[in-house]
Parts: C-alpha cells; sequence; structure tokens
C-alpha cells in the first residue's frame, strides 16, 4: 500500500472559465451543503488522497471539480513539487478550506510542518501513521500487515505528546489518525489504540478516527464517541466491501455500497464534539474513477441529511 509521504502534485493553472462556472454553481454548492450539514452541523470535506491521481495530474482543476461536486474543506496529502504557499494558492482559488493537514514529522524539526500547516490555514496538525519516527517499532516490517504492540503504543504516546506540546506552542492542535493495526488484539481485548488514548495529554493531542478501519478492525465508533468525548473533532468517512471468507484484502467502496452505516457515527461525532469530517475512499477503483466515487459519496452523505 502506498503511503501518503509518496503522493505528488504536480502544478496547474486555474482558467477564467473555471472561475466563472464556480461562480454560476454557487446557489447549488450552497444548497448541497446546506443539506450536508443537517447531518453533522460540518461542511463536507474530503482527503485528497481518495483523489491522488488526479490530483498529480491536474491539481487546480481538480480541486475546482471537488468544489463543484459539492464538498467545502480539504485534507491535505501532501504537496509534492508544490511548496504549501503554492497549494494554498490553488485551495484559494477553487474556494475550498484545508482546516487539517496530513504532515510528516521530523522530530529534529517539527516547525518545519507547522510553517506548512500555517500556511494552508490549517487548524490541525495531523498525522496518518507515526510509525517511521517512533525507534524500534518493528523495524523492517510493513506497518500496515502487523498490530500496534502495547510497548510501541506506549512509545508512539510519548512521540505524540511530544508533537502536540510543538504544535500548542506553534498556535495549532495535533491530531493523530488511526488505521486497523492500532486495534487489534493484544490480549484480553487490549488495543494499542486505547493506550494511546489513555497515555496521551487529551490537551495536547487529539484523534481522527478513521471509521472504515475502526469498523473493519471489529470496533465502534460510536462507542469511542460516547467513552472518550471531545477526543475526536475529525473523522475519515471511509467503507470497505464485505469480505469473502478467507480474504485478506481490503476493498474500498463507495458509501453507501459497503458495511458502514454512518447515520448514527455522525450523529454520536455531533454529539461529542465532531468538528470537521472528510470523506477517504481507498482502491482498488474498479467500478469508477476516483472522482465519480468522490461524488457519489458526497451525494450519500447528501441523502442521509434529507432522511
Amino acid at each position: 500500500m502506498k503511503t501518503r509521504r509518496n503522493f505528488l502534485i504536480e502544478s496547474g493553472h486555474v482558467g477564467i472559465a473555471a472561475f466563472a462556472s464556480l461562480g454560476l454553481a454557487k446557489r447549488a454548492l450552497a444548497k448541497a451543503a446546506a443539506v450536508a450539514d443537517e447531518v453533522t452541523g460540518k461542511h463536507p470535506g474530503i482527503q485528497l488522497w481518495t483523489v491522488k491521481e488526479a490530483m498529480a495530474a491536474d491539481p487546480a482543476g481538480t480541486l475546482q471539480k471537488l468544489r463543484q461536486i459539492g464538498f467545502q474543506e480539504v485534507e491535505s496529502a501532501g504537496f509534492g513539487k508544490l511548496s504549501a504557499k503554492q497549494f494554498r494558492a490553488l485551495l484559494d482559488e477553487a474556494g475550498l478550506a484545508c482546516p487539517s493537514a496530513h504532515l510528516q514529522f521530523d522530530l529534529n524539526n517539527l516547525d518545519r510542518a507547522f510553517e506548512d500547516a500555517h500556511a494552508l490555514g490549517a487548524k490541525f496538525a495531523t498525522s496518518g501513521m507515526l510509525y517511521s519516527v517512533v525507534e524500534g517499532a518493528n523495524a523492517g516490517k510493513d506497518p500496515m500487515k502487523t498490530g500496534m504492540s502495547l510497548d510501541e503504543a506506549k512509545r508512539t504516546a510519548a512521540v505524540a505528546n511530544r508533537i502536540g506540546e510543538g504544535a500548542r506552542r506553534a498556535g495549532l492542535q495535533y491530531a493523530y489518525h488511526n488505521h486497523h493495526r492500532e486495534l487489534a488484539d493484544q490480549g484480553g481485548g487490549a488495543t494499542g489504540y486505547d493506550v494511546l488514548l489513555r497515555e496521551t495529554d487529551p490537551a495536547l493531542v487529539r484523534f481522527e478516527i478513521d471509521c472504515g478501519w475502526m469498523v473493519f478492525a471489529g470496533h465502534d465508533p460510536v462507542e469511542y464517541f460516547k467513552k472518550y468525548p471531545q477526543r475526536f473533532p475529525m473523522i475519515h468517512v471511509k467503507d470497505f466491501l464485505r469480505r469473502a471468507q478467507g480474504d485478506t484484502e481490503m476493498r474500498g467502496a463507495e458509501l453507501g455500497t459497503g458495511t458502514v452505516d454512518y447515520k448514527p457515527i455522525l450523529a454520536a461525532g455531533k454529539q461529542a464534539g465532531l468538528q470537521h469530517y472528510f470523506v477517504e475512499q481507498e482502491g482498488p477503483f474498479a467500478r469508477m474513477t476516483p472522482l465519480e466515487a468522490a461524488k457519489v459519496d458526497c451525494d450519500y452523505l447528501r441523502r442521509m441529511g434529507k432522511a
């Protein structure tokens, strides 16, 4: 599985026609956003990893298309050949906000990541995984094929607190995003994720639940919202196809076509302090293109708002 750090975004330009199209679509976009807002009270967002190939080919045009689909917020997934300031300019041109940035953290130079977050106008400096910066964490192994041990979780919590303290000094909030590995049973129902929640300072470290990975690991985001209110300001809205017996491959699904019912999750999240939600879809995209899937995902949220 490719990591977000490999996401390369090439530069592009926005034409006059794109601006005109954006202006003509304002009423439709406002209506779509209002419907989606009924679900969580916040603006619909998308994690840009979902459309990474389109972003690499035409970042400016892709951002315009996402805005026309109905998204108002994005979560960044790297900049590639662009600087954070250049990327911010494309966001501004498309009329998109970026409240959260997935960043690479160098413990010897945290300010560099925080500067990128500020350049984007982000409030949250977020990590997809701290595996590569936690000393001795299953060295040489594929992190997506190993569970997070309780010892690794403790060391990860210490690193997260360190990043969180730096983020606070920089006027930002650090957030940790999970995959399924943090939720692997380490015996007696104990998980690394619970260790992370217990051993991180709530003022320094918040969490972004990837609901798809959590549900697929056999856990319920609703229960975490209830047990740890105000720790989860963001979520990833993700779904997976039902896995056949003996199948070990994870296959992404458009929202509403997989296994996760998001209505109770979004309702519980709203009560627990949810501020932002980002659609993210994993591959393979066998039925449609990622941009087409993004539209299906946004339409799913609109239907929920009307229900």
